[in-house]
C-alpha cells in the first residue's frame, strides 16, 4: 500500500527532528517545520485511504478534519484532540516565517506529534493492514 509506505517514510525521516536543539538557524528551523507537516500530510492521506478501503463511506470527502473524525470513530487513533491539535498545527505551517509559531509546532512535534504518529503506525500494522 503506496500511501502506507510514504508515511512509514516521512515517519522515519521526521524522527531526526530529536538531531537538533534549540537554538535554531532558520533553515534548520523551517526543515523541522517541514519535517512535521510532510508527516502530519502523510498521516491523514493513509487514514483515508485505509478508512475507505474499509468501507468507511465518511471519509470519501477528502477533508482532514473529517477523516481524522471518522478515524476517531474507527477505532484508529485514540486522541481525537490530540489529532485536532496537530491539524490546527499543520495549518499553522504557513504562518512558520514567525518564529514563535514555528518553535511552537517543532515543540508539539518534539513533545506530542511523533509519539501520536509512531501509535497511529503501531494501530494501522496491527489492526487494519
Amino acid at each position: 500500500m503506496k500511501k502506507y509506505e510514504n508515511f512509514c517514510s516521512s515517519l522515519a525521516n521526521m524522527k531526526e527532528i530529536y538531531n537538533y536543539e534549540e537554538p535554531y538557524d532558520n533553515v534548520i528551523l523551517t526543515g523541522l517545520v517541514g519535517l512535521y507537516e510532510i508527516c502530519f500530510e502523510q498521516a491523514w492521506k493513509m487514514m483515508k485511504e485505509i478508512l475507505e478501503n474499509h468501507g468507511y463511506e465518511e471519509s470519501a470527502t477528502g477533508s482532514p478534519k473529517l477523516i481524522l473524525k471518522t478515524a476517531y470513530k474507527a477505532g484508529m487513533i485514540k486522541d481525537e484532540s490530540l489529532w485536532l491539535k496537530a491539524l490546527q498545527e499543520r495549518n499553522n505551517v504557513t504562518h512558520s516565517y514567525n518564529q514563535k509559531i514555528a518553535l511552537g509546532i517543532v515543540s508539539q512535534a518534539k513533545e506530542n506529534f511523533y509519539h501520536m504518529f509512531c501509535e497511529l503506525k503501531n494501530e494501522i500494522e496491527s489492526n487494519w493492514l
